[in-house]
């Protein structure tokens, strides 16, 4: 008989990028391995007023096969009654809540514990943060709250496994790193995506990829364009693909400051699924000069398309580039960015990486990852 799995988080119809899109992916796997599987989403997200971005509604179509059920109002209290409510009554055996930011505590707390009424329904919270990346007020009594509701948690990085133990220390966790990002199509020429997106393919690229925010460290990127020896190769370009969640003046002003406005291709509308290979297919080099991070599913569609990386060492960033062998980890400065990237492109490791990360990323399985989830909820105790 099928087990019935709950996925509560950001899913059709909010856009992809990378919650989304992990949770499609993560109600594949459990179908894969014969389980049922409903994903519970938001009407609401996020008030306007605290959304950065332009739209949080997808204009693609509906991921194929996956029954998906938009429910949860962020700010309404009386929709976190009657999804909690819901579910409970369904007695799935797995609830597994995708938690990321201290705002959706008290709604997904509420939640989590009209689940728990059911006293059958294991409720367990894949954490991508505990401490955030830019913390407000309220933030750790938001956080408490979430967590005390659940069973047991999974993290994808090291960093917030022990950011789990000082919070919730006692409760089942697992550390399973990020799956491998397999559902953007297949790899394609650098020739056919430079055709999809308009590039001269005669040039060489770097691409920085994903939401515009200040953790993610793209100003160090582009001081480290400014560098001397990046300067000498023109033909060296860097990619910046992704919405800015913030406000873009201040790059664009970086930009001209540094005489970058030739080297730099801003592609900075929303990215759909369908055209995302087309920029890792393009790149030669993959980089995420984040300040500060916890782990990143860039790193695991890098992985899919082949590309080697350069990481900086921060968070759980380096737990899965394993530096030398298939790219280069490095200190958050902009020196020691382009001093990776130069080297790359002058020498002739990238064949080198290519080939282990053909190996390497053979550990990244999504069937992996659900039957490691099993596991843990067969550690809760009712």
């Amino acid at each position: 008989m099928a087990r019935r799995v709950v996925i509560v988080g950001p899913a059709y119809p909010l856009r992809g990028g990378g919650m989304a899109t992990f949770n499609e992916r993560l109600a594949y796997a459990f179908q894969e391995a014969g389980d049922e599987v409903e994903l519970v989403t938001f009407s609401l997200q996020y008030p306007a007023f605290l959304f950065p971005g332009k739209s949080q509604y997808s204009e693609e179509a509906p991921p194929e096969g996956l029954q998906i059920k938009v429910l949860i109002n962020s700010i309404n209290p009386i929709s976190w009654w009657r999804t909690g409510r819901y579910i409970s009554r369904q007695k799935p055996e797995l609830v597994i809540f995708r938690y990321w930011l201290p705002f959706m505590g008290p709604c997904l707390g509420s939640i989590a514990r009209l689940i728990r009424r059911n006293r059958y329904s294991r409720v367990l919270a894949i954490t991508d943060n505990v401490v955030p990346h830019e913390q407000r007020p309220g933030d750790v009594p938001f956080t408490r709250y979430f967590l005390s509701a659940c069973h047991g948690f999974v993290t994808m990085s090291q960093a917030v496994l022990q950011d789990l133990k000082r919070f919730a220390p006692g409760k089942p966790t697992e550390y399973l790193p990020h799956p491998l990002y397999d559902n953007f199509g297949p790899a394609e020429t650098k020739a056919q995506a430079c055709a999809a997106l308009g590039l001269d393919p005669d040039c060489r690229y770097m691409l920085f990829f994903g939401f515009i925010r200040p953790y993610k460290g793209l100003d160090l990127l582009l001081q480290a364009m400014a560098d001397v020896g990046l300067q000498q190769q023109p033909d060296i370009k860097l990619i910046v693909a992704g919405e800015f969640y913030e406000d873009a003046a201040p790059y664009h002003t970086l930009i001209k400051q540094l005489g970058l406005q030739d080297r730099v291709l801003l592609h900075t509308d929303f990215i759909p699924n369908a055209a995302v290979r087309h920029y890792f297919c393009v790149a030669d080099l993959v980089v995420q000069p984040y300040k500060h991070a916890t782990q990143s599913g860039v790193t695991q569609v890098a992985y899919h398309f082949d590309k080697p990386m350069v990481v900086t060492n921060v968070g759980g960033l380096a737990e899965l580039v394993p530096h030398g062998e298939v790219g280069y980890v490095v200190e958050p400065q902009p020196g020691a960015i382009a001093v990776a990237i130069l080297d790359f492109f002058s020498s002739t490791v990238g064949a080198s990486f290519v080939e282990h990360i053909a190996t390497y990323k053979k550990r990244f399985s999504w069937s992996r990852f659900v039957q490691a989830m099993w596991d843990l909820s067969g550690k809760v105790k009712l």
